[in-house]
């Protein structure tokens, strides 16, 4: 008796196999080199049944950075039991971990958001939670200058720039790569006259 063509699985766990298996394809492949028949391939399953999960190559596209930035999210979500400067140094190193771990993802990533506008759209959402994240975790209830938001939002793309350097070129460590985006937050936040938020920051920054 022949083997059945895919594996029967329940429905959300197909999907979850489905998101992970596309984070693999969408970190080694571009976009354009992909199709939904070669997804179909990869999983192992008929291209009719992935249709069924994701209608077209960009909703699954999609639906794969979507998951990836919820994790991401989680991985990095701040710990409320530690002083505000301690919770954005212990997230910071959780994001830097991530992209160590997930060098050619990340790139793919960052890549990505100068090609396709669902790229762009999810990488500026990010930044848009995390900078506001950032901000009230550092403002414990203060009132913020329009211009520490403002730094705090530059700081984010200049922090993709310092982090695709250390991929490219990795002539640093994670450490020294940690401390440098922790000092220059520090002083465009002073800059931008915000220097009080940082009154219980120990001597690293």
């Amino acid at each position: 008796m022949s083997e059945p063509a895919y594996t029967r699985l329940d429905v959300d766990e197909r999907r979850r196999r489905l998101l992970a298996l596309g984070r693999e394809l969408f970190a080694q492949h571009s976009y354009d080199e992909l199709s939904m028949a070669g997804i179909a391939r990869a999983a192992g399953i008929s291209k009719a049944l992935l249709y069924h999960y994701f209608p077209s190559k960009q909703d699954y596209f999609q639906a794969t950075l979507a998951t990836a930035a919820q994790q991401l999210r989680e991985l990095t979500e701040p710990d409320p039991e530690l002083p505000p400067i301690e919770a954005l140094s212990a997230s910071l190193e959780a994001y830097l971990g991530w992209i160590e771990d997930n060098q050619l993802a990340y790139t793919k990533l960052i890549q990505g958001a100068t090609s396709h506008a669902e790229v762009r759209g999810l990488i500026d959402q990010i930044r848009d939670a995390t900078s506001a994240r950032i901000v009230d975790g550092l403002a414990q209830g203060r009132p913020v200058p329009g211009q520490v938001r403002a730094a705090v939002r530059a700081w984010l793309w200049y922090m993709d720039g310092a982090c695709t350097d250390w991929v490219e070129h990795h002539d640093y460590t994670r450490e020294q790569l940690r401390d440098l985006l922790l000092g220059t937050l520090f002083g465009a936040v002073t800059a931008a006259g915000g220097a009080e938020l940082f009154a219980a920051t120990d001597s690293r920054l």
